[in-house]
């Protein structure tokens, strides 16, 4: 494996982090989703109540923590106040992964300091250590089944 710097790292973990939540609109078949199985997220760590918090959560390990175009996803966008629980709704069992982005001047991105350091926060499921970059599908990996979940994820900001 080749050795990263700590700028690079970041700009991995900001490159991924920032497209990853981007979506504003749920994402595949909702009309083929069962009723009433809910993910709930409880989000700790918020420094203010800013813009938005960007959530997406999806099944698919390839376009994890980029949920852009699956099928087998769910996104969620609130304003940052009311962003102490989201919830994904209507959701299909299965292995999932979430990311979020507190995007504090909703312009639908991660913003960067020098093009490199995160400027704004951002969080997985499971916590998820952050390391070389965006953590691996499996490290953020949830079971969902037929009972509604929680989850709790925390806010990190690098500045």
């Amino acid at each position: 494996m080749q050795n990263r710097s700590r700028a690079g790292k970041v700009l991995t973990l900001l490159f991924a982090a920032g497209s990853a939540v981007a979506l504003a609109a749920p994402t595949g078949d909702l009309s083929a989703r069962p009723a009433g199985t809910q993910v709930l997220v409880q989000v700790t760590n918020m420094r203010n109540h800013d813009g938005v918090v960007r959530a997406c959560m999806t099944r698919d390990a390839h376009r994890f923590p980029r949920c852009q175009d699956s099928a087998q996803g769910y996104s969620v966008v609130v304003p940052a106040g009311e962003a102490a629980t989201l919830r994904f709704r209507d959701v299909a069992p299965g292995t999932y992964a979430i990311a979020l982005l507190h995007d504090e001047n909703d312009n639908g991105k991660a913003d960067r300091v020098l093009g490199m350091m995160p400027r704004e926060g951002f969080g997985f499921s499971n916590d998820a250590p952050v390391n070389m970059g965006p953590p691996a599908f499996s490290e953020a990996a949830i079971a969902v089944g037929a009972a509604s979940q929680r989850q709790t994820i925390r806010m990190r900001y690098m500045l």
